[in-house]
């Protein structure tokens, strides 16, 4: 075997050490298992584009309202319904932005396992503080 033989067959032995044992049971890389990250970040993003807008105008129109007129835009079926897929687009995209820089930067991996269960407990508990405010106001 010649001297570039083998280095083919090293670097090709290193590649496969570099996947986690789940990763070689289930066949996942990088390419097969980030698809749905990128698709899932960039939906979300698109999906916050027109519902950031309308908040954002709704609020403007209700600067220097009464506190009832507020709570009327509120009781408002569509409201409630824009303002939920707002909360869950913006935490959804939020775990997804942090999931992406712990993985990109901690390289520990004990550490970046907690920190992974640290962000997504942290993420729903948020979560479901903000659906449970605006299902209070909107109901």
């Amino acid at each position: 075997m010649s001297e570039t033989g083998k280095s083919h067959a090293v670097t090709s032995h290193h590649v496969a050490i570099l996947r986690s044992q789940l990763g070689r049971v289930r066949g996942l890389g990088a390419a097969k298992s980030g698809v749905h990250h990128w698709w899932a970040q960039r939906v979300t993003s698109i999906a916050l584009l027109p519902l950031t807008l309308w908040f954002i105008g709704g609020v403007i129109s209700l600067l220097g309202a009464p506190h009832q007129a507020v709570l009327d835009w509120f009781y408002s079926p569509w409201t409630t319904v824009l303002m939920l897929c707002l909360v869950i687009a913006t935490f959804h995209h939020m775990h997804l932005g942090l999931q992406v820089v712990i993985e990109d930067y901690v390289h520990d991996e004990r550490t970046r396992f907690i920190s992974l269960l640290a962000i997504r407990a942290v993420t729903f508990l948020l979560f479901m503080a903000a659906v449970v405010s605006v299902l209070k106001l909107g109901l």
